[in-house]
């Protein structure tokens, strides 16, 4: 077994990308996740074929991702908030001509400039799409540095697999914590990559990755076989986490760092003799529907807790059919929520009824 080193999430990331055979980083710093860049910048050279570029802007960044994952190499950017948001139009172009490719968000508090504190306030934008047209990204949402490192192995596999784009998405608080972690590069998937631009040297046809197509009903077929794809990323690659579930009354729905204070506050309410559990999505896209609509058969009511004025509550909504209430509690503006915050919001279930 690997020993574990202290790492800072963000490093850790980066590192755990270079083992997972990422070879090619494009990026541009923004707070709170330029260590990446940084962390990069010192590696990348020292990878064989390892190429780290600094472009003028986050449109170039994304632009330079979409060019080598083209090639079928493994390839990613990374940035926070407003810069994701610069790349929305490549993210499409990567969707649009089934590119895999990995994009980390290290999300900080907007909208707008906003601030540099950590938020969770992306969750729409990355799980609706983040960009223009009918597409999605395999979003994936870290707890810890671990998953920090896991995660970002998952992400280069699934997006492989599916041929998609894939996301990380953490809250700064994981970019900028500190835990031990494994570093471990066993679990590496390498895939056929048939489609790729590597040149024929005279023994194929030339392949083509193009998103432009004028006629509609070419168009229109794409989409459809997109997202019979899509539906079988909802079918086999759900990932999830329980805590205290098997007798829960009330279940609380959180991830990220809103998990793990969440986590706090379960212990807490149990000593108190009431019964608490949670739900914590791993993948945000696809989300976890079917554990939570067959939770809301046994609970009494949920509680989303974000990092955001209630993004995810609408998809614990969507998918218990409303069967059971959903209460709010949530901070903003980089501001966390307390283990109080918590308590609080668990004493308001079982007041209306959420726990015997």
């Amino acid at each position: 077994m690997s020993e574990k080193v202290l790492m800072k999430g963000n490093e850790a990331m980066a590192e755990a990308a270079i083992m997972a055979g990422c070879h090619h980083y494009f990026g541009y710093p923004i707070t709170p996740q330029t260590e990446v860049a940084a962390y990069m910048s010192k590696r990348m050279p020292k990878v064989d074929g390892g190429v780290f570029l600094q472009a003028e802007s986050e449109i170039a960044a994304i632009n330079m991702v979409i060019g080598v994952a083209a090639t079928g190499k493994r390839v990613m950017t990374s940035s926070s908030s407003p810069g994701i948001s610069l790349k929305s139009e490549g993210l499409s172009y990567l969707a649009g001509c089934d590119l895999p490719a990995l994009v980390v968000n290290v999300q900080r508090g907007g909208p707008g400039l906003g601030g540099i504190q950590p938020s969770q306030s992306d969750y729409f934008h990355a799980t609706r799409g983040a960009g223009h047209g009918d597409f999605h990204m395999i979003v994936l949402a870290p707890a810890s540095v671990q998953e920090m490192v896991d995660l970002t192995f998952k992400a280069f596999d699934l997006g492989d697999k599916y041929r998609m784009p894939a996301m990380l998405l953490a809250d700064g608080t994981m970019g900028q914590m500190m835990e031990p972690v494994t570093l471990d590069a066993k679990n590496v998937t390498k895939y056929d990559k048939p489609w790729a631009l590597t040149g024929t040297e005279g023994k194929r046809k030339p392949n083509i990755v193009n998103s432009l197509f004028l006629k509609p009903e070419e168009l229109e077929q794409f989409n459809f076989e997109r997202y019979e794809r899509y539906a079988q990323v909802e079918k086999n690659e759900v990932m999830y986490d329980e805590y205290r579930m098997e007798d829960a009354e009330i279940c609380i729905v959180a991830f990220g760092v809103a998990a793990r204070v969440s986590q706090n506050a379960i212990d807490e309410a149990r000593e108190k003799g009431i019964k608490v559990g949670m739900i914590r999505p791993i993948t945000l896209w696809p989300f976890p529907k079917d554990v939570l609509n067959k939770a809301a058969d046994k609970v009494n009511s949920f509680i989303s807790v974000e990092l955001n004025m209630g993004q995810m509550i609408e998809d614990i909504e969507l998918a218990t059919r409303c069967k059971k209430p959903v209460l709010l509690c949530n901070r903003v503006g980089g501001m966390i929520p307390t283990t109080q915050n918590v308590l609080d919001k668990i004493d308001e279930a079982v007041k209306m009824g959420g726990a015997k």
